[in-house]
């Protein structure tokens, strides 16, 4: 199965990525970890990804179709993959249709995890991070011992710039608009599928699998 994975930041594609990779046995494949990988690798690609991201630039379509077209082609990839993170713009999207097509696959499905604006804020806003040690935590959701106090190292824990609530309303806004038009092109291709990301992890996991289980059956 050749898979995309979409959901907001909060959402748990994470979680749910590790348990598709654990159960299906697909490399996981993020956009990060195809740069990180290209530029160790030394490739014509990396270098020239290297180089955009040294100078605080995107990197281009382009040059990160072409790692993506790379990576694609490695033998692990031969019976499925679950992208994470690509691609982010229709561009794109119509880019690796057409990569895929150069060896007939396509994909299957792209799983979308959606969940409530209000659920996203409590699960963004409500994180804090040891200042010593880096351990996370949450208020509701995993509470340290001690409030404001790390279990592992007792160091303060802080709630960062980046999770208070006006940061985390602006970072989905702007998420929400990236991936809108993305969403409505797989729609239109019938291979979008919606997942109640509402539900516990398990109930989540659960309705992955059923859509999995329906494409290989």
């Amino acid at each position: 199965m050749n898979l995309i994975l979409m959901g907001l930041p909060g959402a748990g594609k994470g979680t749910q990525a590790e348990r598709i990779v654990a159960k299906y046995g697909l490399p996981h494949i993020s956009t990060g970890d195809m740069f990180r990988s290209a530029i160790k690798e030394g490739t014509e690609l990396g270098k020239q990804a290297k180089s955009y991201i040294d100078a605080g630039e995107l990197v281009p379509d382009h040059v990160t179709v072409g790692i993506v077209r790379e990576r694609l082609g490695k033998a692990d990839c031969r019976g499925g993959f679950l992208l994470d993170g690509f691609p982010r713009t229709t561009a794109q999207a119509e880019a690796l249709d057409d990569l895929l097509a150069e060896t007939d696959r396509r994909i299957d499905a792209v799983l979308y995890i959606n969940v409530d604006r209000d659920r996203l804020m409590e699960r963004l806003t409500g994180r804090r991070v040891c200042g010593q040690c880096g351990a996370t935590y949450h208020i509701k959701l995993n509470p340290p011992k001690q409030e404001g106090v790390c279990d592992k190292c007792g160091g303060e824990l802080t709630h960062r710039k980046d999770d208070r609530p006006e940061t985390v309303k602006t970072r989905l806004e702007v998420n929400e608009q990236q991936q809108q038009p993305l969403l409505d092109f797989y729609k239109a291709k019938g291979c979008l599928k919606e997942i109640d990301g509402n539900q516990p992890i398990d109930d989540v996991f659960a309705s992955i699998e059923n859509i999995l289980g329906s494409l290989s059956a």
